[in-house]
């Protein structure tokens, strides 16, 4: 089981999009937001699909809202790695905050390691919507049960009527209008808070991105800077690309110019040695 992954997994290159779209699809959810998934009842749920009874879903609740409830998902989400003997530290105190780039990550972890066991083939018989049912602690998270037809039907026969007399007038439908555009105003701070949220997450994996493929680069540089491979041709091409100061231009083609020309010269260097060798065996 992949428990221990390094932070330049590819595991952590995930998006928070394609995140979302996996825990829908295997939980028959409807998040759109990687903050939802803060109290760890989520988390629990896929646990419990990969290894089916080892999570006691009758403690898991999916409607913890503060803290104190999301800790104890949290408890039961600890005895189940302690069960399956997983090493993953669990840092409760930063993924009750809700940041998404803490739940994020974790959620990277998550999908690493489930798709890690049985190749990602999750039990056909696994009913997402009945497990969280049966588990005992009603469930609000968005998209996780519809609306029976039966509430439906009371909310249709109880909407209210609104008559002539009783639409408002003068000082009090300014006011009404005044409300609905304030209403209005907060749906747009809430849809840009939700967009600039989004592109911090954006900006950490970009960011995470960056530095990967820098300390590769780094590494291949302190790999040539080796004096005993400093003069070798292959290592002189590298130096070439690495240290090419054209933006505009590709610095591959010189490098491949300079290595065939390197190699070339060595070939008729070992062609002028050998028929020397020759002529002097004769």
């Amino acid at each position: 089981m992949a428990t221990n992954i390094g932070m330049m997994d590819s595991a952590y290159f995930v998006g928070r999009n394609e995140i979302l779209g996996w825990i829908n699809d295997r939980l028959h959810l409807n998040l759109s937001r990687i903050e939802e998934v803060a109290s760890g009842a989520v988390q629990c749920q896929m646990l419990d699909m990969t290894f089916p009874g080892v999570v006691p879903m009758h403690k898991v609740n999916f409607a913890a809202k503060n803290e104190y409830e999301m800790i104890q998902n949290y408890k039961v989400m600890q005895e189940v790695f302690t069960k399956l003997k997983i090493t993953k530290p669990l840092e409760v105190n930063r993924l009750v905050k809700g940041r998404p780039l803490d739940n994020l990550e974790f959620l990277q972890w998550l999908k690493r390691f489930c798709d890690s066991i049985n190749g990602g083939i999750m039990n056909e018989n696994y009913n997402p919507v009945e497990r969280r049912s049966r588990g005992g602690k009603e469930k609000s998270i968005k998209g996780s049960s519809k609306v029976s037809k039966s509430l439906q039907t009371n909310n249709t026969h109880h909407t209210p009527t609104v008559t002539a007399s009783s639409k408002p007038t003068g000082p009090k439908q300014a006011r009404s209008h005044a409300i609905g555009g304030g209403s209005n105003s907060s749906a747009e701070v809430q849809a840009l808070s939700k967009e600039l949220e989004d592109l911090k997450v954006s900006v950490d994996v970009l960011e995470k991105e960056r530095d990967f493929y820098f300390s590769k680069l780094r590494d291949i540089e302190i790999l040539c800077q080796t004096p005993e491979l400093d003069d070798l041709p292959i290592v002189v091409a590298v130096k070439k690309i690495l240290y090419a100061t054209d933006a505009n231009e590709s610095a591959l083609e010189e490098a491949q110019e300079c290595l065939i020309e390197s190699l070339g010269i060595e070939v008729e260097e070992e062609e002028e040695n050998e028929a020397e060798e020759a002529g002097t065996q004769t």
